[in-house]
């Protein structure tokens, strides 16, 4: 065994080989010799397709399984020499500290329990951490540098991004650099360099990269979402379980050094990575049918809305899922209560009210994701989009920068990815790496800013105002779709022609016009129906004790449903508005045929690599 302590892998195997049979022909590998770490590697993935068959104690599995890496750690260590990348985090936060918190705490968890790179002198030497301040109020801000602090006290190198120092490094490039990549970062001035948007934030997040590396050739930079974590969630018959089993670190520096990929994306479980506003028509379709089934039952027998949840597909959230290739087959999914214990019809309805307009920051109770292993999490696959929440690049796939920032629309993360995948094909990849993605946090939605959404106090009730990320999402579809017929007919490489961007343009804007009209009227009668349903005579909620703060949540989602997506919503008017839209347009027009130059411009931030790769 070359003089290594192997201790728990040799425990391991004894432990799980007849339960796991090929584990017994390394054990005798490791009798016979053979180097460990080379056994390490084989005895992963073994454990893992355990781990998540169903048919084997999970929580013991992936106890032996993070210390499997530990010891494997420790002996990389001893050999010295360790040439695995360095990983620098970028994290772009505006306004949330409670979201950078539990982002944090995360990637702490993953650096405990998988200690890649080890921790020397108190701190886990390969991983770097940017925070990227993009927050308006001070007192975030604060709360922000704290977090930084603490997290650094716990042994994690984590740099606050702050706005003063982004702007002086903004300012360090020549002028003349400045201007040319103006839409790509910011323009902002000193005293507003603040909510900048999700895609500058991180372009300049890209200059403190470039910073803090010392050896480009050994280095991936890794974005993080703050609303996102690095861990997974798993389906239980008591509901949604989170655990830390994914040791991204470990398996993406192996897909980097064994393959020539340029740029990973991984995808999100948890909440859906989309808006509210095109999540709304099938949401009510499971609202509708949770109080069908609730009709059917007595108020104050044992609960019944428990047991496992139904899986939905890829995109079951999404209310046009048609346009990205997906089928719904399933009318509606049931709703699973969230309370343990003894608890009747009463008590779930008075809870399932109170997370109802959690809807309007992206929380979707019925349709989340769990995580799902598979062929295993390092199988490739071609990418088509940016999850800016979890994506990885090398230092050359820097170059693949999120494009359109100073439009603020949403879909800037598959609009870029049709654009990066016409241009590297398959060194633009995908792997079974998701994290965790949470739209709220246990501090409340008081506490959960989202950009572009709106929230007042009207009568002690929240009046909820998705107009401004409803009109983005709307622009960002028809931008999305745009750019993927564009690329299909013209050289991405090249400055795409001003007669075959408005041509597609053109036909994208009447597709999707027509698609919105058709779910704009399916949320108007459906929620007119919903309102039917709960308040009308006969129901044994409506004379129920206790009930009435509930009924009252119920009505004011319902009200919120009719502000943001009725007959007179402000969004949905400016959609319906051909100025609007030919206003719109023609900005889309102008950023898609800036692109190759603001692109030239931005790639010239990198000279020593190569063009074309």
């Amino acid at each position: 065994m070359s003089g290594f302590d192997t201790t728990l892998l040799a425990n391991c195997i004894e432990r799980y080989q007849n339960r796991i049979p090929a584990l017994a022909e390394l054990g005798r590998q490791l009798q016979g010799g053979a180097d460990p770490l080379a056994l390490y590697e084989q005895c992963h993935p073994l454990l893992e397709q355990a781990m998540w068959s169903g048919t084997m104690d999970f929580h013991a599995l992936l106890a032996d399984y993070q210390a499997l890496f530990r010891e494997q750690e420790a002996l990389i260590a001893q050999r010295g020499n360790d040439d695995r990348h360095h990983f620098i985090l970028g994290i772009p936060i505006a306004d949330r500290p409670p979201h950078l918190r539990a982002c944090l705490e995360s990637i702490l968890q993953v650096c405990r329990l998988f200690d890649y790179g080890g921790n020397t002198h108190g701190a886990w030497g390969k991983v770097q951490v940017v925070v990227a301040e993009d927050s308006r109020f001070e007192a975030n801000i604060r709360r922000d540098i704290e977090l930084v602090e603490e997290y650094r006290g716990k042994g994690l190198r984590v740099h606050h991004f702050g706005l003063d120092e982004q702007y002086d490094l903004l300012h360090s490039l020549p002028a003349d650099m400045r201007e040319r990549l103006g839409r790509l970062l910011t323009d902002q001035p000193r005293e507003k360099f603040y909510l900048k948007g999700q895609a500058a934030n991180r372009n300049l997040a890209y200059l403190k990269f470039l910073q803090l590396t010392q050896d480009k050739d050994c280095t991936l930079y890794f974005l993080v979402d703050s609303d996102q974590r690095l861990c997974v969630n798993r389906q239980t018959d008591s509901g949604d379980e989170t655990v830390v089993a994914l040791n991204y670190f470990h398996t993406v520096d192996r897909i980097f050094r064994r393959t020539d990929t340029l740029m990973l994306t991984g995808k999100m479980v948890g909440d859906p990575p989309v808006s509210p506003s095109v999540m709304a028509a099938n949401f009510l379709d499971d609202v509708r049918a949770f109080f069908a089934r609730l009709a059917t039952l007595e108020e104050t027998r044992h609960c019944q809305f428990h047991g496992t949840q139904q899986k939905p597909g890829d995109a079951a959230y999404h209310d046009l899922a048609g346009l990205f290739g997906y089928e719904h087959k399933q009318a509606a999914f049931d709703y699973a209560c969230r309370l343990t214990g003894a608890h009747n019809h009463a008590a779930c309805l008075r809870d399932f009210a109170g997370r109802l307009n959690a809807f309007f920051f992206g929380e979707h109770l019925t349709r989340r994701t769990w995580f799902d292993y598979g062929t295993g999490y390092s199988t490739l696959s071609p990418a088509r989009t940016v999850y800016p929440g979890n994506t990885i690049v090398n230092y050359a796939g820097l170059k693949y920068v999120i494009p359109f920032g100073h439009l603020r629309l949403r879909m800037s993360g598959p609009t870029a990815g049709r654009l990066i995948a016409a241009e590297i094909g398959p060194r633009f990849a995908a792997f079974n790496m998701p994290s965790l993605h949470l739209r709220t946090t246990d501090a409340g939605m008081e506490d959960d800013f989202r950009p572009g959404v709106e929230v007042e106090q009207e009568n002690e009730r929240q009046r909820i105002d998705l107009s401004n990320e409803f009109e983005r999402q709307f622009f960002g579809d028809l931008m999305l779709f745009s750019t993927e017929e564009l690329v299909k007919r013209a050289d991405v490489n090249r400055p795409f022609p001003r007669d075959t961007v408005e041509a597609v343009l053109d036909q994208k804007e009447a597709e999707i016009l027509a698609l919105y009209r058709q779910k704009h009227e399916a949320i108007v009668q459906k929620n007119r129906q919903l309102g039917e349903q709960v308040f009308k005579a006969g129901n044994w909620w409506l004379d129920a004790p206790g009930l009435k703060e509930a009924l009252a949540q119920v009505r004011a989602f319902i009200d919120n449903i009719e502000r943001n997506f009725g007959e007179h919503a402000p969004a949905w008017q400016q959609i319906q508005s051909s100025e609007h839209r030919a206003h719109r347009k023609q900005q889309i027009v102008e950023a898609l045929l800036d692109y190759r130059a603001e692109r030239d411009a931005w790639d010239s931030l990198f000279p020593e690599i190569s063009a074309p790769l």
